[in-house]
């Protein structure tokens, strides 16, 4: 028995399809609150519907869907179809992208970060690296320099370190221990508990997330050039979401990630950096700042050791960590 329908039903029925095919919804698992560290994910959501007429939209969570250290398992699932992590929380996970972790690369602006980053995340063997996850590297979270917050007594040098149980994660952590530091790798979302209760007595933190995450709130003393290095945290995509966009959602996600940074890291340098100064004024918190020469004997006994056994420990991985390590290097040196 055949069933003949009428051109305008045919025209309605086919004008259905088409609009349940230009629908698309995506969830995003992020985690904390909306704050600076997240503004570039915010806005690429408002540009993506912008684009596309409200056919393509983000449900941005914070902690709902997964906890931050397991982000690219949830990606890897397809629990969840854009996310954000930190390489440091989990670098056997994705070894290559910790080189932009290693302590006193030197990158001294957001604008040098995001560059580096993003010629990073396009290296091949990095992109293989992340695949394992089913995921593709989008756009980095750059982030300053990080320093310390603490409780207790002020340190007057950095030989006052020994013995300090920091918060402090991938390089950082690395290059506190040559000062005698005691770190400890806890996620964003936990410090304050343990700084509270003692478990550790100070955190590395960029400023956003010392105000976002409350670090400051009980602190004493804040370490003005330390600068020991900062953490790289990539908002990533499911592949097979990626792969599944029409051409038409795929250019307007892919499009706006240049947009998003460009907001994020305005944002960034004239909200968070202006609000800084006041936090800490505001709470009566000491800043420390060491001499040139001890900056430098720091630099000296964590820098190279670990970029070395970086290349090392990885090359070993079947990553090439000489390759990776002397791009990173040689665009902080160009001025990149």
């Amino acid at each position: 028995m055949k069933t003949y329908l009428g051109g305008a039903a045919v025209a309605a029925l086919a004008m259905g399809f088409a609009t349940e095919t230009l629908a698309t919804e995506w969830n995003v698992s992020l985690w904390g609150k909306r704050r600076a560290f997240t503004e570039h994910v915010e806005k690429l959501a408002e540009l993506v519907s912008e684009k596309t007429g409200g056919e393509f939209t983000m449900n941005i969570s914070y902690g709902g869907l997964s906890s931050n250290r397991e982000n690219l398992d949830g990606i890897s699932i397809g629990a969840f179809e854009m996310a954000q992590f930190c390489a440091g929380y989990h670098p056997d996970k994705n070894p290559s992208i910790t080189v932009l972790e290693l302590p006193f690369l030197g990158v001294s602006t957001l604008e040098q970060e995001r560059e580096i980053s993003m010629a990073v995340y396009a290296h091949p063997a990095v992109a293989a690296d992340l695949a394992r996850w089913n995921a593709t590297l989008l756009m980095p979270s750059p982030l300053p320099q990080y320093n310390l917050v603490g409780v207790g007594d002020t340190p007057s040098s950095l030989a006052d370190f020994e013995g300090l149980s920091v918060r402090a994660t991938g390089g950082i952590g690395a290059a506190m221990e040559t000062v005698g530091a005691v770190p400890t790798s806890m996620s964003a979302t936990e410090v304050r508990q343990a700084m509270d209760s003692g478990v550790i007595k100070s955190a590395s933190f960029a400023p956003h997330a010392h105000m976002s995450f409350g670090t400051i709130e009980n602190a004493n003393w804040w370490t003005t050039n330390l600068n020991p290095g900062t953490v790289n945290c990539p908002v990533v995509v499911n592949t097979d979401a990626l792969d599944s966009l029409s051409d038409a959602h795929r250019d307007a996600l892919l499009g706006s990630v240049d947009e998003a940074l460009d907001y994020y890291i305005e944002y960034y340098n004239n909200e968070t950096m202006a609000a800084w100064g006041p936090a800490l004024d505001e709470r009566g918190i000491e800043r420390v700042t060491f001499a040139p020469e001890e900056i430098a004997a720091f630099k000296a006994a964590a820098a190279e050791p670990a970029a070395q056994d970086w290349i090392a420990e990885n090359s070993a991985r079947g990553l090439p960590a000489q390759e990776l390590y002397d791009m990173v290097t040689g665009m902080v040196a160009e001025g990149s």
